[in-house]
């Protein structure tokens, strides 16, 4: 993998004690969607606050496209944009000047040409006289977006982008994201919201407690950690389930019409074979069966949850 991102036995330790990363190393690739998963006070503001110079790191070091971020920081800070969680705006500024201003903050000449495409690109144009005062909460965060890409960084946090944004606006931004990577733009995305995570992102960190959890594939992890249900739809209720068939742990729904059956993915064998041998030696009967799979959000609640008893 051609890292732009790499993190080497990061940790943060606040002066009250408290410590909020331990021990942290990651890459991350070029051009991918990062989805960094986790609950509140998980770790993952802290580790894109130090990767953007906001937060000083107590051990560890982070390189960005090869700039050490403690040595050469302002190098490797103009390669990074960042949309932080809270919208702090200029109110009383037009979204054109607040964007253009932005990308001067960085020593970057005078470009209306490129804000212009910024501006298109997040369906701000019709917008750009107007004070961001006026403008909606999605419209808001959209702006803070553009702000974060004016100076044409390489790589682009987004620390959750699109909370209390509307579901149809939340689908226009995902498009967005995905131009973005599109064009060869990096995207570290953290989200409370797992079909985001589903929906988006390359590869998945989950974190908890200051530490990553794992780092995979979402695919893989969900070929690895997902598991499969086989629900039997029943000819005729069922009161119980038989002993005969206790060794297959079903579970009974549907005031006895549906039979549940859950198999482990990476399991050479999934038992279905024989499950479906015995129900027609008990003499059970099913009109229909359809299978589903674990969501990315049963995973990730189930690995916290294991590690928080741990």
């Amino acid at each position: 993998m051609d890292s732009i991102i790499s993190i080497e036995n990061l940790a943060k330790t606040y002066a009250n004690g408290f410590v909020a990363l331990k021990s942290t190393s990651l890459d991350i690739g070029r051009g991918e969607i990062f989805g960094m998963l986790g609950p509140n006070g998980a770790g993952k503001t802290t580790l894109i606050n130090i990767v953007c110079g906001i937060v000083n790191a107590t051990a560890g070091t982070v390189t960005v496209d090869g700039h050490d971020i403690a040595k050469n920081p302002r190098a490797a800070r103009s390669l990074i944009g960042l949309v932080p969680q809270e919208l702090t705006t200029d109110a009383f500024e037009t979204v054109w000047d607040t964007t253009t201003f932005s990308r001067g903050l960085f020593g970057k000449p005078r470009d209306p040409a490129r804000v212009e495409s910024v501006l298109k690109s997040l369906s701000l144009w019709d917008k750009k006289q107007e004070k961001i005062m006026t403008l909606s909460g999605g419209m808001k965060r959209r702006v803070m977006i553009a702000k974060a890409l004016a100076h044409d960084p390489k790589i682009l946090f987004l620390d959750e982008p699109t909370a209390g944004v509307d579901v149809e606006l939340r689908q226009d931004m995902w498009n967005v994201v995905r131009g973005l990577r599109d064009s060869g733009v990096t995207i570290i995305l953290t989200t409370h919201y797992i079909d985001e995570a589903e929906e988006m992102a390359d590869r998945i960190a989950v974190i908890n407690h200051g530490e990553i959890m794992l780092v995979e594939q979402k695919a893989e992890l969900m070929r690895k950690l997902g598991k499969k249900q086989l629900t039997l739809q029943l000819a005729t209720p069922l009161a119980a389930v038989p002993a005969s068939l206790s060794s297959y742990a079903l579970e009974l729904h549907s005031g006895g019409l549906e039979l549940t059956f859950t198999y482990d993915t990476k399991s050479e064998r999934t038992g279905i074979t024989g499950l479906l041998a015995a129900l027609g030696e008990a003499g059970i009967r099913f009109k229909d069966l359809l299978t589903t799979q674990s969501s990315l959000e049963e995973i990730f609640v189930s690995l916290v949850s294991k590690r928080s008893a741990a």
